[in-house]
């Protein structure tokens, strides 16, 4: 029996799928931190294939590099973790993919690798339009490495809603 925090991913996973299929989109997904988590999600989602392209699972610099055409100097000036990256990794996913809209993900889930800038539980998530604007944001999370990843889910499969809801698509 799936746990409450999963039942309300699966639940908006599947408003996802409906929001993409409404309105004839397709999305891929770029995570670091993640590591794969978002695009299990979408793709529980019982027809996912006709909204979901791909996914970028990029955990190291040399990934997000070689498969999203991250800058070898975005990473050193800005770091990994940071908006700068990953809306590069929106960028570079629009790019290599089939995608109207991308979702992209890079944190410090823990328990290790924080810094006094950018704690344990420091992620930056960014969305991507084809046809419109790159956004990014930056959100800090309490807890332990589960539930920095969970809560990253959650809100980079919001952020998808939110990005039609923003530009009445």
């Amino acid at each position: 029996m799936p746990t409450p925090a999963h039942q309300n991913l699966y639940e908006l996973a599947t408003q996802v799928g409906i929001a993409l299929r409404t309105r004839n989109r397709t999305l891929a997904i770029a995570e670091s931190c993640t590591g794969g988590w978002i695009a299990k999600v979408v793709t529980d989602i019982p027809g996912s294939s006709g909204w979901f392209d791909r996914g970028f699972v990029t955990y190291s610099n040399a990934a997000k590099q070689e498969l999203l055409g991250v800058r070898d100097a975005t990473i050193a000036e800005c770091g990994a973790v940071s908006a700068e990256v990953v809306a590069e990794m929106a960028t570079g996913a629009l790019e290599r993919s089939r995608a109207d809209l991308v979702l992209a993900v890079s944190g410090i889930a823990g328990p290790d690798g924080g810094s006094p800038d950018k704690p344990v539980g420091t992620v930056f998530l960014s969305w991507a339009l084809r046809d419109g604007p790159t956004r990014a944001e930056r959100r800090h999370f309490e807890g332990n490495r589960d539930h920095v990843r969970l809560r990253t889910v959650t809100i980079a499969l919001q952020g998808v809603l939110d990005v039609f809801a923003l530009h009445h698509q």
